[in-house]
Parts: structure tokens; sequence; C-alpha cells
């Protein structure tokens, strides 16, 4: 536990000045920002070489979070989420309080509420939503492991978090888009 303390402290002085770091989430390792900060949500754009129109996620460590940068969440959200077996993304309509770059061309967004213990513990130190999205650069495959990364990920980031350096990831999350119309879509399994 004081590994995981002293690695959140690490992170949230890098995240409060608008800089990029490298972590383990609960799924793959994850490029993140403060998901507030609109210059630090560009240069996650800039490091990945990824479109603008190519919307990232973020991460939020409860319901309570999550309320707070969604405008309307759909009552099935709730559902979906405590019977999920793994880690699920829900696109949702209307964000609010968000860095505008990171909401998609439809005003939508992807969050994630996170199980892993060292990142709800950045998240409710940090008090605002991360950025998370794969450590690779846009159109190359998806890192299972921290020596999967490429060097010029690990080089274009201001910190890279000392934990679960072993971990296999075998896949990102699910995700599934939840319209507040009612229409719900399957996007990744």
């Amino acid at each position: 536990m004081e590994r995981i303390e002293q690695e959140v402290r690490n992170c949230i002085d890098i995240l409060k000045k608008g800089g990029v770091i490298l972590y383990p989430t609960d799924t793959v390792w994850g490029i993140g920002c403060d998901a507030t900060n609109a210059n630090a949500v560009d240069k996650v754009y800039q490091l990945k070489k990824r479109e603008e129109s190519k919307a990232l996620i973020c991460l939020v460590s409860n319901f309570k979070m999550l309320e707070q940068y969604v405008e309307e969440v759909p009552e099935m959200a709730y559902d979906i989420l405590k019977y999920a077996k793994k880690p699920t993304t829900i696109i949702y309509d209307k964000p609010v309080h968000i860095a505008e770059n990171l909401v998609g061309e439809d005003e939508s967004l992807g969050i994630r509420v996170v199980r892993d213990t060292f990142c709800s513990d950045l998240i409710k130190k940090l008090k605002r939503p991360l950025v998370s999205t794969s450590a690779n650069i846009s159109g190359q495959p998806t890192p299972q492991s921290f020596d999967q990364i490429s060097p010029q990920i690990l080089k274009g980031v201001d910190y890279v978090v000392n934990l679960d350096r072993k971990r296999k990831s075998p896949r990102p999350s699910a995700i599934i888009k939840l319209s507040n119309d009612g229409q719900v879509s399957v996007i990744r399994k």
C-alpha cells in the first residue's frame, strides 16, 4: 500500500501541472492526464499521433463522480456496471465539466468506473477524472504488457508509474454506448 501511495503522490504533482503519465489501469497500460485540462489532453493526442476526431475515454473513481461529469446517467448504466464481469466503459451523451477536446463530435464521452486500487486512489486524490487511452501510437497494436510499450511513448510522457510492470493485460475494456433515448449499442465486447 505504501508504494501505491507514493506513486499516487508522484502522479498528482505531474497531473496538476498539466503533465502526462503512463500508468497501469484495470485493463491495459494507459496514457493519462487530467480530463479537465484541454492542454494536457492535446499532449496526449500529439503523443499518440491520434486525430482529435477519435475520442479518448476517461476514468472516474465511483458513481458519485460519474454523475458530476455526465448531464444524465441512464438508469441502465448502473445495472450494467453492477453486473459486469470485466471492466466496462460506457459512452454517455452530454458530458459536462470536461475538456472540450475530449468530447466526441456527437457530444458523447466514454467513461469507466475503475475498480483498480491505484487508479481509484489516484482519481480520488486528483478530484477529477483521468484520461485513459492505450499506451501505443494510433494504429499500432495495444501493448499487452509494460515491456511492449514503445520507447517513443516512454520518452513522451512526463512520468512512468513504477507498479505492475510484470503484469500481462489480456485486453481493453468492453465498450457500450448508452444513449439518453434508450438505445444501447455494444461497440467492443
